[in-house]
């Protein structure tokens, strides 16, 4: 049986898949139906295409190319597997797989700088990074292109016109960080590409757009907190966090203590603060 859960829409679609098949399962035809790059997390499984076969394990990319048909089968690992997949749409994937050699691959084994990357989107699909789960996908396919070609992408610099257009594009998340803003909406306020956007912006200001976004909701609330008696959870929808457990992992992961511990800092038990800034003590 196979789990699919669909954790963020757009160009850039990241699908969360586990499947619990073994040895005892019978092995059916499937086909791929847009350009998708694949980490794999856990377990293992053979991956039939192209008239090639490839064992899949913790750490191997799997390349699936729009209209290939492709088996999975499960022979020697019983306890299932877990892929997080990134479905990239039509436009993007003509920019990553464009390359004669890119359209041939089907497969990448495991490679430390595809690994790294792969962590690094599961922990923005956990809630564990700051980094939104559509740029890890960005991050992750484009080096993907990078390492299956050979080539190393361009070096990034940022013109005039493009760092105007950055500023601009930080601006325009600050006014409405309120709002649901997603990395499609600021590239195309910016007038860039995706992966132009993205690289650029993160030139200029040091920071990916989503970073820049979420530590602008919580100063807006750090602000909040310190000066209204108004409940955590209305501030937390206020200032732009779609729930409030999200909201209090996040803020709790920026200021080391709880937005409710954080109010009463703020109202004058400064010793809270102290103890968590203070340098350790010399031995």
């Amino acid at each position: 049986m196979v789990t699919t859960t669909t954790l963020h829409e757009g160009p850039v679609a990241a699908v969360a898949y586990r499947c619990d098949a073994g040895p005892a399962e019978t092995p059916y035809a499937e086909m791929h139906e847009v350009l998708s790059i694949s980490y794999v997390r856990k377990g293992s499984f053979g991956y039939a295409t192209r008239g090639q076969t490839f064992e899949m394990v913790a750490g191997s990319v799997l390349v699936g190319h729009a209209g290939d048909d492709y088996v999975c089968t499960h022979d020697h690992h019983v306890c299932g597997d877990e892929c997080l997949s990134f479905r990239l749409d039509a436009d993007l994937a003509e920019a990553v797989s464009g390359r004669p050699e890119l359209r041939r691959l089907a497969a990448l084994p495991p490679l430390p700088e595809m690994m790294v990357l792969g962590e690094l989107a599961q922990a923005a699909a956990e809630g564990r990074s700051d980094v939104g789960l559509d740029e890890a996908g960005l991050l992750f396919t484009g080096r993907f292109a990078e390492v299956a070609s050979g080539r190393k992408a361009a070096r990034v610099t940022a013109s005039a016109r493009d760092r105007k257009r950055a500023v601009h594009a930080a601006m325009w998340m600050d006014e409405y960080a309120h709002r649901p803003i997603g990395l499609e909406g600021a590239a195309r306020e910016a007038g860039l590409s995706l992966y132009h956007f993205l690289r650029t912006f993160t030139k200029v200001l040091g920071v990916t757009p989503h970073q820049y976004l979420v530590r602008t909701r919580l100063r807006r609330a750090a602000s909040l907190l310190a000066d209204r008696d108004r409940p955590v959870t209305d501030i937390a929808y206020d200032v732009g966090f779609g729930d409030l457990s999200n909201f209090v992992r996040t803020f709790r992961r920026a200021a080391g203590i709880s937005p409710g511990r954080f109010r009463e800092a703020a109202r004058g038990e400064r010793n809270l603060l102290q103890a968590r800034l203070a340098p350790p003590a010399a031995e």
